[in-house]
Formats: C-alpha cells, structure tokens, sequence
C-alpha cells in the first residue's frame, strides 16, 4: 500500500475489499433481500413509464458488449449502460426505497449496479447480497459525513452524490477487487460525483430519475470496468491536499471523513432504510397512512367530508403541493384515497383523473400546510390529517412512524404483496410469482444470471 494513504481510506478499502468474503447477519441478510425485490419491481413497473422508456430506447440505440441485461427487455448489453437504463427504471416512479439520514434513494443506484456487475461476473446470490448491503452502507455514509442535510440545502444532490459511491462499493466487491483496485474504483466514482438540487422542477420526472438512479449506479460501474481495465488512480482521494471533503466542504459545513468508516460491520444502513407501502412521493406517505386508519376506523365516505387539513415538514409540503404528477401531488392523492379508499399504482399514474370533475372537487377541499414544527421531529415526514364532516364532526390522526419505515418496517408478506403487483402488469402473474419467490432465497442461488433471467420481457 503507498505510503500515502490516510488511516481512514485503508481501512474503507480494507472493508469493501472483504466484504464478499464476510457472512450478513441474518436479520440484515432478510431485510437486503426485502430491500432487492423492491427495487427490483420498481425497475420492472418503472419500465413502462416515461423515464423507463427513454433509458430503454437510449440502451437499444447504443448497442454494446452483451454483458447484462436491460429489465423488462430483451436487450443486453454493457454492464455501464444496463446500470443507467436499470436505474433509471428504478426511479422512474415514486416506488423506490429512501435513507433519511443521508437523504438519498440507495436502491435504485446501487442495485442496478450490483445486477449488472453480478450477471457479469456470474456471482453467486450471497455475494450479490453482501454487495447490496455494503452499497448502502458506503453510499449512506459518504451523505452523512458531508453532513447531509447541510449539504442538500446548499443546493447540492444528495441523491446523486453519496449513491455514486454505494455503486462502486458493490460493483468493486463483485469484481473481487483487492484494497488497491477499491480505493482507485473510489477514486473514479469521487471524480464522476455530481448533481445538484434543480431536480425538484423536473415535470416528466425523466432527469430526476436519471439524477438519483441512472447517473450515480453507471458511475460505479464504469468506475469498477475502468480499475478492471487496468486504469490506475489517485491512490486516496478523500484526504490530504485537495481532497473530495475538501472541495465540498464549506467553513460553515465541515464535512467528517471519519463517518466514512464508524460502525462499519456493526451498523448496517440497511437496517435505517425505508420502504415505501405507498407508490407515491415520501412525504405523502404519512398522510396516507392517516386517511387510511381514519377511514378504516370510522368508515369515512367522500361524500361526508366537508375538507381536509393535511400538516407537515414545510420541506415535505413544497415538495409535493399541488405538483403536476399525481404521485406526488398532496392534495391529489388525498383525495384520491378518500374516493378508493386506497391509493394503488394505477390510481397513482391515472393522469386523466386529475382533470376529472369529482376528484377535481376533492382535492380544492384539501389544504396543505408546512409546519417548521414538524421539520424537527423524530423519526422525519410525520404528518396530520384532520377532517371536517359535513355533519360538523371532526377527525383527527397523526402518524408518526410512516409504515415501511425503519421504526415501522412492513412485513415480508406486505413487501411481496406490493411487488407482485408492481411486476404482475409487466411480466405476468406466472413470472412474478416465480421472481418474487427466486429473490427470498436469493441466499442459495448459484449464479445472479438465474435472477435476471427472470427480469426479461
């Protein structure tokens, strides 16, 4: 090892180096694998929509070495350009997981990556989840020790800077690369790292999911195919003169390398990582979580409710006042689950309903308020909902714990239940059936080719 290399990057490497070869504890081997199949049936369901199209018809346009597959498709294709058009496709919807401490999407970067460099190198499924957990562990962490919150508020992404490192972790790990080859791979992703906060007026949805997933999993895996190839690196990019933490640091905002590497084998970002049970953007979850209990508990009717007071973050609520997509429009999809009683993938993508007259109705009686209040609570995206009857009543809930989220996790029943209704539009309930039943016991899988198999149209 040179000599120049900081305590911290040798240890980091050292970790990812090994990664592969160190068993998951078991209750972080199942939560991974309830992490895979949702990301998976967000690219499945997310190739149909807009994003998904475009990164299909950008992969088939480019050609390439037939080394991984394209989900939904029959194309293969190089493991750069399967990654781009995987992650697109699993975020082109609102469907993907969310880590709140690091205010990233890891699913949708670093398992894209982790399929193509898997099918590449025909990894087993162990290793394959050994590399998913360890994406989440270094991506999450890069966010958080440039201190996440600060830096997404400066404008930065986020959600396209840290993911970019979680990819390369697992694609490095899958390559069976030694500490040398892991920190130039971290090098390469460090140098390709970008993005900024402009995302949130993206009214197709096409960048944005270019931004959180398609960029950030490509760049872990051209930056694993460079090191692969032979390329060498700067040796440690993250401390000395002119390091990463450095450049995106500010005297306001001192980043702390050494987040890098605490807990590392003990606490698994994982395990703090958030699924969603409804397909819709994060901070409408809590709301809908309120209207459903309400309704369930009290058998409320559209037609008795005279409006509703929805409160949350003031982050939350410009986030998703009001916005021209119904899966990430507030006051659309409250109104929404008031008529079905649920809020489904279908209803969420129904973009003639927001012009229909009853639902239109609807949603002008239902108010959004940002509460600075609730930008402090923990756990983050708490809300109220409280609804007037007609008949001058009043109903209140507040929902703390979103479910799907770490402090209230869903099942691994209600993570199938949700998949396979994502996948079963696309591949057929038969092939649904058997992915969702392939990836609970990805464990004993000899070879990921026998997974994304499953994942062609």
């Amino acid at each position: 090892m040179p000599e120049n290399v900081s305590p911290i990057t040798e240890q980091l490497a050292a970790y990812i180096a090994g990664a592969a070869r160190q068993p998951l504890p078991p209750a972080v081997e199942e939560k991974t694998k309830h992490h895979v199949l949702d990301t998976i049936a967000a690219m499945v369901s997310g190739s149909k929509l807009l994003p998904g199209r475009r990164a299909i018809a950008y992969a088939k346009a480019r050609g390439g070495v037939e080394e991984a597959t394209v989900v939904g498709t029959k194309i293969r294709t190089t493991v750069e350009l399967a990654a781009l058009a995987n992650g697109m496709m699993a975020h082109a919807d609102e469907t993907d997981d969310s880590h709140a401490g690091s205010v990233t999407h890891p699913g949708c970067a670093v398992i894209p990556a982790a399929l193509a460099l898997g099918e590449r190198h025909k990894r087993n499924g162990a290793a394959f989840l050994r590399a998913v957990a360890l994406g989440y562990d270094v991506g999450s962490r890069f966010s958080m020790a440039l201190n996440a919150r600060a830096f997404f508020d400066e404008g930065h992404s986020t959600h396209s800077f840290a993911p970019s490192f979680g990819a390369a972790a697992a694609a490095a790990t899958l390559s069976k690369f030694d500490a040398d080859q892991v920190r130039h791979t971290l090098s390469y992703a460090g140098q390709q790292a970008s993005g900024v906060g402009a995302w949130i007026h993206d009214l197709e949805h096409v960048e944005k999911a270019f931004d959180f997933g398609g960029m950030p999993s490509r760049n872990g895996a051209l930056a694993a195919t460079f090191v692969r190839l032979g390329f060498t690196a700067v040796d440690d990019l993250f401390v000395g003169p002119r390091n990463f933490f450095q450049a995106y640091g500010t005297p306001g905002r001192q980043p702390n390398p050494e987040v890098l590497v605490r807990g590392l084998g003990e606490t698994f970002e994982i395990m703090n990582t958030n699924i969603k049970r409804w397909t819709v953007g994060s901070p409408i979850q809590a709301p809908l979580d309120s209207l459903y209990e309400l309704i369930r508990e009290h058998q409320v009717k559209a037609s008795n409710v005279e409006n509703v007071t929805v409160t949350v973050g003031p982050h939350s609520a410009l986030t998703v006042d009001d916005r021209k997509m119904p899966d990430i429009n507030m006051q659309h999809m409250c109104a929404v689950m008031l008529l079905d009683g649920t809020a489904t993938f279908e209803a969420a993508h129904d973009e003639p309903r927001m012009r229909d007259k009853k639902t239109r109705e609807l949603r002008a009686r239902v108010e959004l308020i940002g509460d600075a209040e609730w930008e402090q609570q923990h756990p983050g995206r708490q809300g109220t909902v409280e609804i007037l009857l007609k008949d001058g009543s009043k109903l209140s809930h507040h929902t703390t714990a979103v479910r799907g989220t770490s402090e209230n996790p869903m099942t691994r029943q209600e993570v199938d239940d949700k998949c396979h209704a994502l996948i079963t539009p696309v591949l057929g309930a038969k092939k649904s059936r058997a992915l969702c039943d392939t990836v609970w016991e990805l464990e004993s899988m000899k070879d990921v080719r026998d997974l994304t198999k499953l994942l062609r149209a």
